[in-house]
């Protein structure tokens, strides 16, 4: 562990006890706070003596001090999901925390560098939805995300933006969704439970969250919808709509001007389910065009309208966990002896038998120890 982690899980510790850094000098025996600023900062380090001290008077185990595997105080997580209550998202969010910590420790025991520079949009909350919608419309074309961008979104945030993208299967079906931003990674997490409208479009949504995290850092917790919400999200769900449904490809699918009531509904199904979208929001996306009027979009009957898929078939084939990147590092770290086979497969959630299918569905070859 490096001295500026320990540092920081001691910061963590001494906030949710409410402590003062003189409370805290006390508890060391320390002449002053600033002996305690200077570890918490990564600045001085914590003595093996000092390091049991903390763990007797603080309650806290020495592994919340030294496990690597955990984030401890430097996650900040935006969290879209529905009805979830706060234990159960707590809970996940320590599980979410674990595997972003698999990959920063493992990637760096192999030399991996973070990234040396972020990308951002030039936004605001001051900014216009016309304006966010634009920069949505923008990044589909600069990064050729082609006619059907949901189907590349993913492999262009990690290859392209160095954005770490899991897909998950959280402890409850109501959680969509995540955006973390850490001092050296940005992570977004993706429920892959769900239907592939709702993925793609909390994927989008979240990759704006982490392109203006700095300008506009987004609530702890939000709801996982495609309107509404506060102004940071509704810029978001301009963003994502734009991305996901560029205006020069929703208009190769239909006369829309043309299209009313019930007429309407047919070429909206058949267009959400080509582009991979939900229904309802290729419905506001032209709504937003000015393709199709408010009026009638509102009085279209939701049960007219699908989300990725007809009723009575079977639900679409999930994503594999997590993502190839980050299972070739899980591969290259087993195969280098930087950590063993159980040890990952607890660490994830998986049992061994577990991981060997784990690595076949990324087509990743199984390290020698499997």
């Amino acid at each position: 562990m490096s001295i500026a982690l320990i540092g920081q899980r001691l910061r963590a510790l001494r906030e949710e006890k409410s402590l003062s850094q003189d409370d805290l000098a006390r508890v060391f025996g320390f002449k002053d706070r600033q002996t305690v600023s200077a570890i918490e900062n990564g600045e001085r380090r914590l003595s093996a003596d000092e390091l049991l001290l903390a763990v007797q008077k603080l309650g806290a185990s020495l592994e919340y001090f030294t496990d690597p595997f955990r984030l401890v105080g430097e996650g900040h997580f935006n969290w879209r999901q529905t009805n979830v209550p706060a234990a159960v998202l707590g809970a996940y969010e320590r599980v979410a925390g674990q595997l972003i910590a698999v990959f920063r420790t493992l990637g760096s025991d192999l030399g991996e560098q973070p990234p040396l520079l972020r990308r951002s949009l030039t936004l605001t909350k001051n900014s216009r939805f016309e304006d966010a919608s634009a920069a949505g419309e923008r990044f589909a074309a600069e990064y050729n995300l082609g006619n059907k961008p949901s189907e590349k979104l993913a492999e262009v945030m990690e290859n392209e933006l160095q954005i770490l993208v899991l897909f998950v299967t959280p402890n409850n079906a109501g959680v969509s969704g995540a955006a973390c931003r850490l001092l050296d990674l940005d992570v977004v997490l993706i429920n892959r439970d769900e239907t592939p409208g709702r993925r793609h479009f909390d994927l989008a949504h979240e990759l704006f969250h982490i392109l203006t995290w700095e300008v506009m850092p987004p609530v702890h917790v939000e709801e996982a919808t495609e309107i509404g919400g506060n102004r940071v999200e509704q810029l978001a769900n301009a963003f994502a709509s734009a991305l996901l449904m560029p205006r020069r490809v929703v208009e190769t699918f239909a006369d829309w001007t043309a299209l009313r009531g019930k007429a309407l509904a047919s070429p909206l199904n058949s267009a959400a389910d080509q582009l991979q979208v939900t229904s309802s929001a290729l419905l506001w996306r032209l709504v937003s065009l000015r393709l199709i009027d408010k009026v009638e979009a509102r009085a279209l009957s939701p049960d007219a309208l699908r989300h990725n898929g007809r009723k009575g078939q079977k639900a679409p084939k999930a994503p594999p966990l997590f993502s190839k990147r980050f299972v070739e590092i899980v591969a290259r770290a087993i195969d280098e002896g930087r950590v063993s086979t159980r040890k990952v497969a607890g660490l994830l959630g998986l049992t061994v038998d577990d991981l060997a299918v784990l690595f076949e569905a990324h087509g990743v070859p199984a390290p020698y120890e499997l």
